[in-house]
Parts: structure tokens; sequence; C-alpha cells
């Protein structure tokens, strides 16, 4: 069986609480970072790993330009990427690969800069084929680039949601910070959450959270929602070796038992399963503004 068919089967094979074509429509999640080396993209995997072992039809999208990684983090070599897509070198089932827990997800790399440059021609296609799987999905993550880069800025944007994630370093803490600061002045509009990765205890992660909240809070008048937080743990350094999702090397550990709370927190939030969203093809419609 090749990807694509095995993408139908497991696509036609989850839950059909929202079934395709009845109008629902996926919740776009954009991962972010004030920095690099906080955990995002592994962040980004486990958490998409969690929704899905909780019933969720979950597409993962690798976003970042010229860093992607995600692939690497599950050890799957991708033969076919956004490039491909972009190029109509291939079509959307053949692009999405099938990670550990048969997650879908697609590579990206090389095809991300082409994205911020199509024709309109080419965006209609891209549009068109990424709306034929979206219609199938619960949600999909796009887990973007570390810092703030206009194409980051873009995707943050026009997403319904984004998380940002940081840790108790106080590096991270100030540009997570200044992330939230620069987009909120622009766009006031954006819905964040906070996820505190790398934290010694829950004390710790809460002492982490209010230090941005009440700046948020103070200066920018924004009510920033605390989702939770991830610990520091020796499997998550482990299982980046074995290029095996924590979750799955080690289901058991501390890290993948906090991802797991993190998902339900997430999923009980604000009923955010039920809440209006834009879909994808609102989510291009901001992005493409956003492009001019």
């Amino acid at each position: 069986m090749d990807q694509a068919q095995a993408l139908r089967r497991l696509v036609s094979s989850q839950d059909t609480r929202q079934a395709p074509g009845s109008g629902a429509s996926a919740r776009i999640i954009t991962v972010c970072s004030g920095k690099g080396g906080v955990g995002k993209s592994n962040f980004t995997l486990n958490f998409a790993l969690a929704l899905k072992a909780m019933g969720r039809r979950v597409l993962l999208f690798d976003a970042d330009i010229g860093m992607a990684n995600i692939d690497v983090l599950m050890g799957v070599s991708s033969r076919y990427n956004l490039y491909h897509l972009l190029k109509r070198e291939a079509d959307i089932g053949q692009i999405i690969q099938l990670g550990p827990e048969a997650l879908p997800f697609i590579a990206g790399g090389s095809g991300m800069d082409e994205l911020f440059t199509l024709s309109e021609s080419d965006l209609n296609y891209f549009t068109t084929q990424i709306a034929s799987i979206a219609d199938t999905m619960d949600f999909i993550l796009f887990d973007t680039g570390a810092g703030l880069s206009k194409e980051t800025m873009k995707f943050i944007t026009s997403a319904d949601d984004c998380l940002v994630v940081t840790t108790p370093e106080p590096t991270a803490i100030t540009d997570a910070y200044a992330l939230m600061k620069v987009v909120h002045n622009s766009h006031p509009e954006v819905s964040f959450r906070l996820i505190v990765n790398q934290a010694g205890d829950e004390r710790e992660a809460r002492a982490t959270s209010d230090k941005i909240r009440m700046a948020a809070s103070r200066f920018l008048q924004l009510e920033l929602p605390f989702l939770g937080y991830i610990s520091s743990d020796p499997h998550v350094v482990q299982a980046v070796k074995k290029q095996i999702p924590f979750s799955v090397a080690f289901p058991n550990s501390i890290a993948a038992r906090d991802v797991q709370r993190l998902a339900q927190s997430y999923l009980a939030v604000d009923s955010v399963e039920t809440a209006k969203v834009q879909g994808i093809k609102g989510f291009i419609s901001k992005w493409l503004k956003r492009n001019r």
C-alpha cells in the first residue's frame, strides 16, 4: 500500500464526528517561539500525537523555512515535500507522509520559499489541494520557524490560534514576550496561548508564566491564557537521539504525561472543538492579504 492509499484509509477510519463535506472545517493552529532551542518542534510533534491519540484527526505541517526538521525528529525520510506540490510534480495525497502512530504530516524545507511567491494560478491550485484534505481533519498544526520573521508573522496572524512555547530561561521569556508584543501591536485580534517547556517543576512553570502574563496584561492589555507546561525530562533527549517522538518512545515518561494533559487542556479551553473556525480557505485568504 502506498502513502496516498494509506492516508485515504486512515482518514476514512478515523472518528467521524465531523464528516467530510459536512461544512465543518479544520481548526488552524500555529506554534511559534521567540527564540530557537526551546523545544518548539518537539512540542508540536508530540502535541499533535497527543491530539491524535484522543481520537482527533490531525495534520502536521512543517512550516519552518530553511530549518524544517519534523521529519528528522520522527526518523522518517520524506520522498516528497511542499516543493513537489507547488511544482505540480505530486498531488496532496502524495506529499502527505505518515509518521509514527500513522500521523499525517507535510515536510517543509525547499517548498516554503516558493509558497510566498506563487502566481494566482498556482495559488488556486495549492488552495484546492490543501482544502481537499483539510475537510477531513479536525486540526492542522503549523510548526513555524523560531523568532518572528515576516513569514512566521503571516502564519501567526492568519491562524485560529497561536501557541507560544517558551522555557524558564530569561532570554526565552524576554523573546516570547517580545514576539507577542510585536504581533499584538499590529494584530490585536490574534489569540495566544502560552506553554512553558523544560520546566523544573510546576512552581517554576507557573512562575515563568506569571512573569509573561503580568507583563502582557500591564503593558499590552493582553489577557494571555496559560495552557500548561512540560517538565524537563531526560527521556526527551534520549528520544531525540533515537529519532522517535518521546510520547511514543517513552509513553509513561513525565514529559509524555504532561503533553497529554496539555492536549486535554487545549480541547477543554473555551470549547475549542465547537468554536466557529475560519477553516483552511479562511486561513489562506488572510494569509494572502498579509502577502500584499
